[in-house]
């Protein structure tokens, strides 16, 4: 049977509690719905965004179809795309949807199993009235300009097969103010600005001379003193093959030059809000998944880099005084002359304490705009000697409650529009989420290891020649105490007794097994210390005290110092690596035992550890994890310990650490870590 005692954390539609509660909370605060449809294409989970949208409650949608619990026709459309995206297994994306004045553009993405089925179809509705409103103001703007082109009139123009004037222009004469004499020594060339003339007249005289039609788009000066822009065709008119005379056409093409530059601006707009929008949701799930406050700053650093092109990032976080603002970034607080400090006053003149006294975004744009805000000659002397240009503080308020501030800062003048204004403060308050659930995190971290550190032993007894060391490492992705426990202690007749356990979960229940099997242990071992006979007590025990529910393994020895021989009986435990001087390491072979409180006879084997070997005991946690095995990380702890340098080999306490790094190194540290190791030195001559 399986010796894997670990247990998943609660977990909410595939998702662990901790990360439910963070969809959770993502779900009611983001601006975008969200549904889940089972097989049957009813709603399993929806927002209250969703339901806003469509005028009724989530419970009115949880459970029913959408043709049957949304007013109008959308239910039904919304009902046949969930079910296109179900049978055809592929996303159907991008349907806009006009719900009173807005527009929502809805997704619909099928989600599978581990098996890879289909299991139900999820549905995203974005806002996209702004981008609807916008490509329609866009549009009416080019037809009111098109409209103007194509009723102005045609100026047209007349010269000789050599390309010099013969006619007068009155028209263009009346754009340009050209007086006739002019016009009849410079032509329609005399008014084009001096910038564009080189050009024009190079490129109309060599399609003269070479019978081609001339085409391009130049500026004219007009009467009022400005310029114009205009596109001018000319095309050679023959009379019995030959060239009689070059008539050309000008047309005024300013609105619709115009016109496209205004396009541009609009389209180059539209591209930067849903940039940031897209960057907002992205710092949003990474600020989602940051559990300390160093991840936290290390996401901002990066999105502030991004999204603003900010050259420093840095955050300063309340002390509990409310007094001082203590930095989190390395390097200390910036815009203060002489070294860098750790700390400054909340009532000091810099742009994040202003930003936290004040709670309000502060914005200097440049040096002037620093000194005209933060006044004084520490900050005369701080803007000579930075290379700093522009700066932006954030308040971080959760609950306005101040917590912080965030600061960025640029290396060249940099003025904040006010769309990066509100994408700025919206990521403040992503960003006060964020380190408000990383410090309890830590908090609560640190409490929870504590504790289970108070049910280890303080230290581990040396009884020559054996050498004893182990490590404990709690897990990074919960809070909770753990039932991973060691244990060493000598016994009366000079032998000493190890053991190694695991009690399946987390938690207060699981902490109180973990100390139930640690007590009773040490009492059935200086009773009669053999392991079978104290894993058969260990039965007895959990027969009358614990549930069947309380899965536990142990592995227990009784190791004599002075021979190094013992014996062994294990419970359900991963099975002991021995690393032997002369020959590759492997794990014991010997089949396990059932957990404690199943009904199984206990036997035990003779366990020996002549001089030069090492044996280690593990849990489950330094071998297997959600990417790999535990035929995988058997292998791999092996591999491992057959690299390890001998001066490794010699030192336990340097061995634990060798072992652990490596085999945790690129994979997530999601559950507790126990490993002891007995060392048995070689003799000496």
């Amino acid at each position: 049977m399986s010796t894997d005692t670990s247990v998943p954390h609660p977990r909410i539609s595939g998702l662990d509690a901790s990360d439910s509660a963070l969809l959770t909370t993502l779900l009611r605060e983001a601006p975008i719905g969200f549904a889940l449809f089972d097989t049957d294409l009813r709603f399993k989970r929806a927002n209250d965004t969703l339901a806003r949208m469509h005028g009724v409650s989530v419970a009115d949608l949880e459970g029913g179809r959408a043709a049957e619990v949304i007013p109008g026709e959308l239910g039904g459309v919304i009902e046949a795309s969930a079910r296109k995206a179900l049978e055809e297994d592929r996303a159907v994306a991008d349907v806009d949807l006009s719900l009173g004045d807005r527009h929502w553009a809805h997704s619909w993405f099928p989600t599978h199993t581990a098996e890879g089925e289909v299991s139900g179809v999820v549905m995203v509705a974005v806002d996209v009235t702004d981008r609807v409103l916008a490509e329609r103001s866009i549009r009416r703007k080019e037809e009111r300009y098109r409209s103007l082109v194509e009723a102005s009139s045609q100026v047209v123009w007349v010269t000789t097969p050599a390309g010099e004037v013969v006619d007068d222009a009155p028209e263009w004469r009346a754009i340009t103010g050209q007086t006739h004499e002019e016009y009849a020594t410079e032509g329609w060339l005399g008014a084009v600005h001096t910038e564009d003339r080189p050009r024009i007249e190079e490129s109309w005289r060599a399609c003269v001379a070479n019978d081609r039609i001339f085409e391009a788009t130049y500026r004219i000066r007009t009467r009022a003193g400005g310029y114009r822009n205009y596109d001018v065709r000319a095309v050679p008119i023959r009379r019995d093959g030959e060239i009689v005379e070059w008539v050309g056409a000008n047309t005024d093409v300013t609105g619709k030059r115009e016109a496209e530059e205004m396009r541009g601006r609009l389209t180059e707009q539209l591209s930067a809000a849903a940039l940031r929008t897209a960057r907002l949701q992205q710092a949003t799930s990474m600020l989602a998944e940051a559990l300390t406050v160093n991840q936290v700053v290390s996401v901002i650093t990066e999105v502030g880099r991004s999204a603003i092109g900010a050259d420093r990032s840095a955050v300063a976080l309340l002390e509990e005084d409310k007094l001082r603002l203590r930095m989190i970034t390395p390097g200390g607080i910036p815009e203060l002359p002489g070294p860098a400090r750790e700390e400054i006053g909340i009532e000091g003149a810099s742009v994040m304490s202003i930003a936290v006294r004040e709670r309000r975004p502060f914005l200097a744009e440049n040096p002037v705009s620093l000194r005209l805000q933060l006044r004084g000659d520490e900050i005369a002397d701080f803007v000579r000697r930075t290379d700093e240009r522009a700066w932006v503080g954030l308040p971080l308020l959760a609950a306005g409650r101040a917590l912080g501030a965030l600061r960025f800062s640029f290396t060249r003048p940099r003025e904040i529009t006010e769309e990066e204004r509100v994408f700025l403060e919206a990521l403040a308050g992503q960003c006060a989420l964020a380190v408000e659930r990383a410090t309890l995190f830590e908090r609560e971290h640190k409490t929870a290891e504590a504790l289970q550190r108070s049910l280890l032993p303080d230290r581990l007894p040396q009884l020559p020649p054996i050498r004893l060391a182990a490590r404990y490492h709690p897990a990074t992705r919960h809070v909770q105490v753990g039932g991973d426990w060691y244990d060493a202690f000598p016994i009366g007749d000079g032998r000493v007794a190890i053991a190694i356990g695991d009690v399946m979960g987390k938690g207060v229940k699981a902490a109180a097994g973990m100390g139930r099997v640690r007590n009773a242990l040490r009492a059935l071992a200086l009773n009669d210390p053999r392991p079978s006979a104290v894993i058969t007590g260990l039965d007895r025990l959990f027969a009358a005290t614990e549930g069947w529910e309380q899965i536990t393994t142990l592995a227990y020895a009784v190791i004599d110092p002075a021979t190094g021989e013992g014996s062994i009986s294990n419970a359900g435990h991963l099975p002991p690596l021995r690393i032997l001087p002369d020959g590759p390491p492997r794990v014991s072979t010997a089949e396990a035992g059932t957990p404690l409180g199943w009904p199984s006879e206990r036997e035990e084997t003779s366990f020996s550890v002549p001089p030069g070997n090492t044996v280690v005991f593990y849990s489950d946690g330094l071998v297997e994890n959600r990417r790999r095995g535990l035929d995988a990380g058997l292998d791999e702890i092996v591999s491992i310990a057959a690299a390890a340098p001998s001066e490794v080999l010699a030192d336990p306490e340097i061995l634990v650490d060798f072992l652990v790094d490596r085999m945790l190194a690129g994979y997530d540290h999601d559950d507790d870590v126990t490993v002891l190791a007995l060392h048995v030195p070689p003799k000496t001559a």
